[in-house]
């Protein structure tokens, strides 16, 4: 289970084990876009543990991010995948189905987004 508290982070309940290989996501910023009711810019990041991968989902709104560190495969339902390496941008408009997934073979990623969507909902919705 996963907690959100007052700043927008996201904490990890202590009764839950964590794989090794999970990749952790955290929300570094959250705020109300100025002079636009209703939505909110969304900070944050995704680190990819090797062979690890962050399943198929959406976001109430558009994604902008970019590879930090070490090499990932973008997946976008209906588009070829793509493998993305540090210094690479990524840009997800609103209800695109994406995945991300660390590289085969190698020591995984880290990749930085922002978000803008609608104010109150949750950031991302996994998609079967």
């Amino acid at each position: 289970r996963l907690d959100g508290h007052r700043s927008g982070g996201i904490r990890r309940c202590a009764d839950e084990p964590k794989p090794a290989n999970a990749p952790v996501r955290t929300i570094l910023e959250r705020h109300d876009q100025s002079g636009v009711a209703g939505k909110e810019i969304v900070m944050g990041s995704a680190m990819l543990p090797p062979g690890s991968a962050i399943g198929y989902h959406t976001h109430p709104g558009d994604e902008a991010g970019f590879v930090l560190k070490g090499s990932l495969i973008w997946k976008v339902q209906g588009q070829p995948d793509k493998i993305l390496k540090a210094g690479d941008s990524f840009f997800n408009p609103r209800g695109s189905v994406h995945s991300v997934a660390a590289v085969p073979g190698s020591e995984g990623a880290t990749a930085v987004s922002s978000w803008i969507i609608d104010k109150g909902q949750p950031l991302a919705t996994p998609v079967p």
